[in-house]
């Protein structure tokens, strides 16, 4: 039976294993929106990102009344189920799914 040590293989290659593991949950971490009473609210550049618009059309949306929003010292949140309700509101089936 062969003695594992710091410098085997085996070992190396678990260590880095969890190296990776450990950044990837640090990323998530970072890109975690935390709940309020069951709600997730998204800032400008999530609903920015989600919906590939940029923030200038989001200020024109929440200017024109076209979406909902939350303002608080100059900070712009929406909450997901808005962004949501608006996204089903503007859907159009297609002619062949009729």
């Amino acid at each position: 039976m062969d003695m594992l040590d710091k410098r085997s293989e085996a070992i190396v290659s678990l260590f880095q294993t969890l190296d990776e593991v450990q950044e990837a949950i640090r990323e998530a971490l970072k890109r975690r929106t935390p709940h309020l009473n069951g709600e997730k609210y998204l800032t400008n550049n999530d609903v920015s990102k989600l919906l590939n618009l940029s923030t200038r059309t989001l200020q024109d949306w929440r200017d024109n009344g076209v979406i909902s929003y939350i303002q608080i010292s100059g900070k712009v949140l929406y909450r997901q189920s808005d962004v949501l309700k608006l996204l089903e509101s503007h859907y159009q089936e297609s002619w062949q799914e009729k």
